[in-house]
């Protein structure tokens, strides 16, 4: 009788027979308890994903503090304060001019920094008129309105040196916010010129 010989399938591939196609390293299953390596996520070449990079936040506009007043506010601001000054040192310092002029220097510094930009102007010309509205309470009024006003020269007389030094103090304020805010409305134009109707730009 003939026998049969079983193959088994650790055997080599038989003579003769085509050898099995090769499958690319990509559609290979790995075998059974193999760990497999960390997907990537498709969409981008290599599987790497793209990170956009945050965004620099815009710079806080540096500004003068304070509020912004108009012209006529911070005209009335700049009288009301020294004509309140003016009582306080009648008050306190008995009527002290050089006090009063002391005072008044920092209410000039407050009146050029607050106005806002387009009236800016109006700082140095208020600020000689509050000076010499604060120096009513200051002047003796026994004698009537006429003896007032005489004591109000003398005082603006003989206080010129306060009074011309807080107009100049507020004046060089003034002058370095308008070069200032010419120079940015100028750069703003440069960068926009549709913003400005009716001008060419440069």
């Amino acid at each position: 009788m003939e026998q049969y010989r079983t193959r088994s399938p650790h055997d080599g591939p038989r003579r003769g027979a085509p050898p099995p196609a090769q499958l690319p390293p990509q559609a290979r299953r790995p075998p059974a308890g193999a760990e497999r390596g960390p997907v990537r996520p498709s969409g981008t070449p290599g599987g790497a994903q793209r990170v956009r990079a945050p965004q620099p936040a815009a710079p806080a506009r540096r500004g003068l503090p304070g509020p912004r007043l108009t012209g006529l506010g911070g005209g009335l601001f700049c009288v009301l304060a020294m004509y309140l000054l003016g009582w306080l040192d009648l008050l306190l310092f008995d009527a002290s001019l050089t006090g009063y002029g002391v005072l008044f220097l920092p209410v000039c510094v407050l009146t050029a920094l607050w106005v806002r930009d387009g009236d800016v102007l109006t700082a140095p010309v208020v600020v000689p008129i509050a000076f010499g509205v604060g120096l009513f309470p200051l002047t003796d009024g026994g004698a009537g309105l006429l003896a007032r006003l005489m004591g109000l020269f003398t005082g603006l007389a003989t206080q010129a040196a306060w009074l011309y030094g807080g107009t100049l103090l507020a004046g060089v304020i003034v002058l370095v916010r308008r070069v200032r805010w010419v120079r940015e409305r100028r750069r703003r134009a440069a960068a926009d010129p549709a913003a400005t109707p009716g001008r060419p730009p440069r």
